[in-house]
């Protein structure tokens, strides 16, 4: 039972509550290859939709967009919380969805691997929307990412202190108070009344810590952004080096 994991990644922020942004950040980097597979043709989207129209929650917990049947297949775990993640998401926001997914030819899944109090907060406020809209919160979270350390900062580690050690029902609320998240959301659609009902899921709360502690030990994941390509993982992680490796497979 990861419940002990849990509690550790809950009290996080106790230990050390505002040094966020790089702690488990990856920084690994790969040698990315000149294409060298034949060219894949492009698989056409169902009528009337594009491929980045095409969401889903997976049995594992993650979002998946594009065509669930692509030859290619992209899994990202990542942090709401990781710099290195809202970089690799700014600087594939152009090219990743509206090129490689949209060509049918690649699938993109998001799975969040959470790593503090505001991470899981976050997560699952961007999940507390219709699947359609988890990639463009979670783009946005990771666009706000600065603000959110700013308040965290500005509040005082008494205060954080004091919201991650609310009870599992409550502390979700307490943290995206402090942090500004709560009415982050309500200017994009989750209102207050929702994100507070999907914050006091302490169930779902839970499904994350568990899911990381299972993808942790199955990859072996040391930092996000981490990539699992048809199965594989890669050493690699941005936005440049996927892309080669997207294009040495065929998606070009």
């Amino acid at each position: 039972m990861s419940r002990p994991l849990f509690r550790r990644i809950a009290l996080v922020a106790l230990a050390a509550p505002l040094a966020l942004t790089l702690a488990a950040c990856g920084d690994k980097g790969g040698e990315a290859g000149a294409p060298s597979g034949d060219p894949i043709a492009k698989v056409a989207p169902p009528a009337g939709k594009a491929w980045t129209d095409v969401v889903a929650k997976t049995p594992e917990g993650g979002y998946r967009m594009g065509n669930p049947d692509a030859p290619i297949k992209v899994i990202e775990f990542g942090s709401l919380t990781c710099s290195h993640c809202a970089d690799f998401a700014h600087q594939s926001a152009a090219e990743l969805g509206p090129v490689f997914v949209a060509s049918g030819r690649v699938s993109y899944e998001l799975r969040n691997f959470v790593r503090d109090p505001i991470d899981i907060t976050a997560a699952q406020l961007t999940r507390c929307g219709p699947p359609e809209a988890y990639f463009a919160l979670t783009e946005q979270v990771f666009a706000y990412q600065p603000q959110i350390f700013e308040k965290a900062q500005a509040a005082g580690n008494p205060a954080f202190e004091a919201a991650a050690a609310q009870s599992e029902d409550k502390r979700g609320v307490a943290i995206a108070q402090l942090t500004g998240l709560t009415d982050f959301f309500a200017a994009r659609g989750i209102s207050v009344d929702q994100a507070n009902a999907c914050l006091a899921d302490g169930a779902a709360a839970r499904a994350l810590a568990e899911a990381t502690e299972k993808a942790g030990k199955e990859f072996d994941i040391t930092g996000t952004p981490t990539f699992i390509i048809n199965g594989q993982k890669v050493e690699l992680n941005t936005w440049a080096e996927l892309k080669a490796r997207l294009e040495t497979m065929g998606a070009r």
